[in-house]
């Protein structure tokens, strides 16, 4: 099972989240205020996040960042705050998803368990191939001419999901589904998984241009 880092100062949460985690086997570890999550990350080096947003010395945002700095740990922000704009943000800074309290517990341990099935390694060494790409599916890495790309867990996924289809178009909604786990594609989303293609597209360089919009529809990946 997972280690994994819970950082939330309600102390209610706080306890019931490490309650159900424990009793899918997880080990857990936390803290209360964002600076000692910070900590709690360089030292124990988790295999996930929960992170709260509103939180005392360092908020959601700047824990995200600071992490994303230097590690693609999965993260899952947790917030009371709805608006669009703070689930953009979250997103945008490298969240791999984002519930709104108050939400199910028995939901949030069902996105845990999906997050953490797609951070796995595969079982066998598998290598998806176009052009001077290689996508990785045991190390978990992208390489351009053999040469290692720096992509965040989302970004990732989304490669994955663009070069398993082989060629044909995927609509947003498939991708939605696929990458977000969403059945449904909210404005919101659809809109910061345009954002990860144009971020995506930055990272492949000289095999951007693979990287197809099909108008009306969403996108595929050129496999020749």
């Amino acid at each position: 099972m997972a280690k994994i880092l819970v950082v939330e100062d309600e102390k209610s949460l706080l306890k019931g989240l490490r309650f159900n985690l424990e009793r899918e086997g997880h080990r857990v570890v936390t803290a209360t205020d964002g600076q000692a999550g910070l900590d709690a990350f360089n030292r124990e080096k988790p295999d996930l996040v929960i992170l709260d947003v509103m939180l005392p010395k360092l908020d959601g945002f700047g824990f995200c960042k600071a992490v994303r700095a230097k590690s693609q740990a999965p993260i899952v922000m947790l917030t009371a705050r709805g608006e669009e704009v703070d689930r953009i943000l979250g997103l945008e800074l490298g969240a791999d998803d984002y519930v709104t309290k108050p939400f199910s517990l028995r939901e949030l341990m069902a996105r845990v368990k999906a997050i953490l099935k797609r951070s796995a390694p595969s079982a066998k060494t598998s290598t998806i191939r176009a052009g001077g790409l290689e996508l990785d599916l045991e190390r978990y890495e992208a390489r351009i001419g053999g040469k290692a790309v720096h992509l965040s867990s989302k970004e990732y996924e989304l490669l994955r999901c663009l070069l398993e289809a082989d060629g044909r178009a995927l609509t947003r909604e498939q991708i939605l589904e696929k990458v977000w786990g969403y059945e449904k594609g909210l404005e919101m989303v659809t809109r910061t998984t345009d954002q990860h293609i144009l971020r995506l597209r930055e990272r492949l360089g000289a095999e951007a241009s693979r990287v197809v919009t099909v108008k009306n529809v969403g996108y595929r990946f050129k496999m020749d």
